[in-house]
């Protein structure tokens, strides 16, 4: 194989998938349909118009929600901005107080330190050792003056899915609203926020196999309507909400991807998880691995598979195997070479972070690549932990909590 010819940080982002990108082509050029859906004299913006409207519906199908609760934004990360400071500034006279976890993403954490220096109290939670968040916790700090709870779906690293069910009921049952970056679940667990009890979330199409720069934020207007300050201003686009001209090329991606995503997820996913799980028992006989993560797979994302390598630095291992795209944890952290901030705020310690490493799956994933993964990261470690004096100083490595067993399933028919 070539080098980089295996590409397991699907996490990070996605390709975008052939049936995406015919459709955005369509939407650029001349021939296609290339105007301006503000310009509502004539026909080229029309046509324009009613694909930002085609695809909106398309984006609210996938979550379950109205045409009319979707916000376009240019991702994840300012549905994020938007949702927060948008919240927090529109219900400044209910309170200031906000509720988030040491395990968010950097779209989250740093929104809330900047709202901490606007005058806002920030809550920060910390998870169990397994990923998920305590209940009785999570009431202990709800306040009369809480206004937002912001946790994550699925964590980008370890891939914990929480039961959005159970604490949106006891966030709600406090009158405080809940938001949730769903940025790693959208498009690969199932969502209907009809049902669950969720304010705002946030998505972004370049992790579903969308175009970067894309993405949208859920608003619930029913039975109540939430309340937001708008980030930027001019045009008036998005119900005032969100100004600036709309680009109708990836607005028309994100809704295919969407489109694809609700059809497909079912089959998708059960292979997903297949191959993941083929890796997780290819792996785990190795002596001294450690999955980071929660052990039931009903509290754990498909695609994402986290381990620790006792004995060895991480970045060694990626080194060792350029042919191989993985990564040690969040993409916008991966140039600072820090331990992981996740997995600290789990409670495990600098070794364990420094040996961690993110396999991360995908829809072009296959059975060959996985097969080849297991072999090279096995040989790899093996040959690695002999020239490591970490390893020598700490025989036996790393133990799985007897209370804590992993029982996913190992997969019946690999190929």
């Amino acid at each position: 194989m070539t080098q980089q010819s295996i590409y397991l940080d699907y996490a990070a982002t996605t390709p975008v998938d052939p049936r995406v990108a015919r459709s955005l082509i369509r939407y650029l050029t001349q021939r296609g349909q290339f105007g301006n859906p503000s310009s509502s004299t004539h026909a080229f913006g029309r046509n324009a118009a009613r694909a930002v409207e085609t695809a909106r519906e398309r984006v609210a199908a996938l979550l379950g929600a109205d045409t009319d609760e979707i916000i376009w934004t240019s991702g994840a990360t300012e549905a994020n901005n938007l949702a927060l400071r948008g919240v927090m500034h529109a219900y400044a006279r209910k309170g200031r107080h906000l509720i988030t976890a040491k395990t968010e993403h950097k779209a989250v954490l740093d929104v809330c330190r900047q709202l901490e220096r606007e005058g806002c109290t920030v809550t920060w939670l910390d998870p169990e050792p397994d990923g998920l968040f305590s209940l009785q916790q999570l009431a202990a700090v709800l306040r009369p003056d809480t206004v937002l709870v912001s946790l994550m779906h699925v964590n980008n690293e370890t891939g914990v899915s929480q039961d959005l069910n159970t604490l949106g009921t006891l966030i709600h049952s406090h009158g405080a609203l809940l938001h949730v970056d769903a940025a790693q679940s959208a498009g690969k667990l199932p969502l209907d926020l009809r049902i669950l009890p969720v304010d705002l979330l946030s998505v972004s199409a370049h992790k579903l196999y969308g175009p970067k720069g894309i993405g949208a934020l859920y608003a619930r207007r029913r039975p109540t309507r939430v309340r937001l300050e708008p980030l930027l201003y001019g045009g008036g686009q998005e119900r005032g909400l969100r100004a600036g001209t709309l680009p109708v090329h990836q607005i028309v991606a994100m809704g295919k991807a969407c489109e694809i995503a609700l059809a497909e997820m079912g089959i998708e996913q059960t292979r997903i998880r297949k191959w993941r799980d083929w890796l997780w028992h290819g792996l785990r006989d190795l002596e001294g691995v450690e999955l980071n993560g929660h052990p039931k797979p009903e509290h754990h994302s498909p695609n994402i598979l986290n381990l620790s390598f006792s004995g060895i630095a991480a970045e060694a291992l990626l080194h060792a195997l350029p042919e191989i795209a993985l990564a040690t944890g969040s993409a916008c952290n991966s140039a600072h070479h820090e331990p992981s901030h996740v997995l600290r705020a789990m409670g495990h310690d600098l070794m364990r972070m420094r040996s961690a490493i993110r396999f991360s799956l995908g829809r072009f994933t296959t059975a060959e690549e996985i097969e080849y993964t297991i072999d090279a990261v096995a040989a790899t470690v093996i040959r690695l932990r002999a020239l490591s004096p970490m390893w020598e100083a700490s025989p036996g490595g790393l133990k799985q909590h007897p209370e804590h067993p992993v029982d996913w399933a190992a997969p019946s028919n690999m190929v």
